[in-house]
């Protein structure tokens, strides 16, 4: 009996001591544990703030200054396509007088969704990819196919006092450009145009003359020929100034839009599907009063 008594004690000896040997070594585990993550956290914060403190004192990543070429281009083309170069735009109205006329525009809305169809499906859109076409002719010296599109875009205008507005505003801005801004090689890609020059060719030959890149320059045209086309609508309607601005900042996306489908036609894709405007234009020589030349 008592040597069960003592072989009963060791057992229980011998399992305290299991037990206390586990929570040694779990205690030992938890301990590595915590000294690794302590390890990773220190690296990292140590690989962290020099970067931290680099960007801090560096500022935002630094851009690349405009060239020479590109403030002269963006000059050139903010002055060609302004309000205040005088090509007679304001004396246009694309038949928007007409339609206000008829009652096709009374309000900034109706203003907007006009040009909007203008711009994605008529003039707008044709007009860009004329001067696209115009663009690469001239930065190719493709002298035949410069004088094919000015000959097509002069013919596809679908009334007279429309060929009035875009050839008088061609002249005029290849005559300006010309006496202001003249470059080499700008004489020479007029000459290959036979006849009339329409406004759309006339840009698009003298920014390619001028190095001038596509994509900026028929944003600007479009940007100006909108702006045109509200500032008649504007004294037609009547609107305020903050109504135009309304109007020219909701048509930015149908601007960029048209940009891009013009850059990617070919002359194959010319088309127009605006009637209403373009009776707007065969419609305004007949009215009793006007204000506009079309």
């Amino acid at each position: 009996m008592q040597r069960r008594r003592m072989i009963m004690r060791m057992s229980r000896t011998v399992m305290t001591m299991r037990m206390a040997t586990i929570t040694i070594m779990v205690m030992i585990t938890t301990i590595m544990t915590i000294i690794t993550a302590i390890t990773i956290i220190t690296t990292a914060v140590t690989d962290i703030i020099p970067m931290l403190m680099t960007a801090n004192s560096a500022g935002p990543p630094a851009r690349a200054a405009m060239t020479d070429a590109e403030a002269a281009a963006l000059y050139r083309l903010m002055t060609w396509l302004s309000p205040a170069f005088p090509v007679g735009g304001f004396s246009y109205s694309s038949g928007i007088e007409w339609a206000v006329q008829a009652g096709d525009i009374n309000d900034a809305n109706s203003l907007k969704d006009w040009l909007a169809a203008m711009l994605a499906d008529g003039s707008g859109l044709c007009d860009g990819v004329f001067l696209a076409q115009a663009h690469r002719a001239v930065a190719a010296d493709d002298e035949r196919a410069l004088r094919d599109v000015a000959e097509l875009a002069a013919a596809f205008v679908p009334s007279r006092e429309r060929q009035l507005e875009t050839t008088a505003q061609g002249r005029a801005f290849i005559e300006i450009a010309r006496a202001a801004w003249d470059c080499f090689g700008l004489a020479h890609a007029i000459a290959q145009c036979e006849g009339a020059i329409v406004y759309p060719i006339a840009v698009g030959i003298v920014s390619a003359a001028h190095a001038i890149p596509l994509e900026p320059a028929l944003h600007a045209f479009l940007h100006a020929l909108v702006s045109n086309w509200i500032s008649a609508g504007s004294r037609l309607i009547p609107l305020g100034q903050t109504d135009s601005q309304r109007v020219l900042a909701a048509l930015e996306s149908a601007v960029a839009e048209t940009a891009r489908r013009a850059i990617a036609a070919k002359l194959d894709d010319l088309g127009s599907a605006t009637f209403r405007a373009d009776l707007a234009g065969l419609h305004h020589e007949t009215q009793y009063t006007r204000l506009f030349r079309s």
